[in-house]
């Protein structure tokens, strides 16, 4: 996959199968749309392409509101390396601004996707909407795409349990801490990537050393307060872990990640991680908030929550 940010010196795409979107947690949804996009290239000697923007729009239009109110299940460079594994022939990373977000939706298509990429079929998803004010939708694609020679298709939504799979849905079951349902909808273990630090004392006071995981991204969304069952992938080697997520008692409206501690205890390892990035998969929550009153009561928790963890089968 061929990663371009911006329009500018991509080249000429062959026969270009394109979709636009925010692809926030690069859910089941978003693979039927992108295998569907794969599918057609395939068919016609053309390319797929995938047009997302960054930063996310609403981060531009009501920047007061969206560094508290906004999370994303990915950071961008974890849904570019998730996007990288799905078969897209390109991703286009569209810087977005106040100028951008006034363009019309048939200004983006036809300046965008027609001028620049020449685009021979565009793919949406169930219910997507574009342009300023998110005024086009699928009908007017079809309105549209007769003036400017394209096919279009529309791709229904898609259902687990006769619940919608959306980033909405997947959020609110990350912040519930219902991870193995957020797990069946993004088709993959909910994760986390970066780099590993010093952890608290108090944890490996009782027997459990930990290391602070360092999330790279303002607006990452982190479960709540609890101990979940994870793997770690690092160094290309693999353990079984848990992660302890924790209240540090700050207040901020910039980044809601800032006001919880994600730290990772390693079952049966006495090794050294340096700092380069881990991988944290996410399997399950096996414990609720833990009580910090005093010291001598976490290691109970800790103790019940590992034996968990290793019964687990991964």
């Amino acid at each position: 996959m061929k990663v371009h940010y911006g329009f500018d010196g991509i080249g000429e795409i062959a026969n270009p199968v394109v979709t636009t979107g925010s692809f926030d947690g690069v859910h089941l949804g978003h693979k039927v749309i992108i295998n569907r996009i794969n599918e057609i290239a395939r068919s016609i000697g053309g390319e797929s392409v995938l047009i997302t923007f960054y930063p996310h729009p609403r981060k531009v239009l009501y920047p007061a509101t969206a560094g508290k109110n906004l999370m994303f299940i990915l950071s961008q460079r974890e849904k570019i390396e998730l996007l990288s594994k799905t078969g897209l022939d390109h991703l286009i990373i569209v810087k977005f601004t106040l100028e951008f977000s006034k363009i019309s939706s048939e200004q983006f298509i036809r300046d965008y996707l027609i001028s620049k990429l020449n685009a021979h079929y565009i793919v949406v998803g169930f219910n997507h909407h574009f342009g300023h004010n998110r005024e086009g939708d699928y009908e007017e694609l079809k309105k549209l795409s007769s003036e400017y020679n394209f096919m279009v298709e529309e791709i229904p939504e898609q259902d687990i349990q006769q619940e919608t799979v959306s980033s909405t849905t997947i959020r609110k079951a990350l912040l519930e801490g219902k991870i193995q349902r957020a797990n069946a909808y993004l088709d993959y273990y909910y994760m986390i990537v970066g780099a590993l630090g010093k952890g608290s004392h108090f944890f490996g006071d009782v027997g459990f050393p930990t290391l602070t995981v360092q999330i790279e991204e303002a607006g990452k969304l982190i479960p709540p307060e609890g101990i979940y069952a994870v793997s770690l992938e690092w160094n290309k080697s693999s353990y079984r872990a848990m992660v302890i997520i924790w209240s540090n008692g700050n207040n901020t409206d910039l980044n809601p990640a800032l006001t919880r501690n994600v730290e990772l205890h390693i079952l049966n390892f006495d090794g050294k991680l340096h700092s380069s990035d881990a991988y944290i998969y996410f399997h399950k929550q096996v414990a609720g908030v833990i009580d910090f009153s005093d010291s001598r009561l976490l290691f109970q928790p800790l103790t019940h929550a590992a034996k968990q963890v290793d019964e687990l089968i991964y």
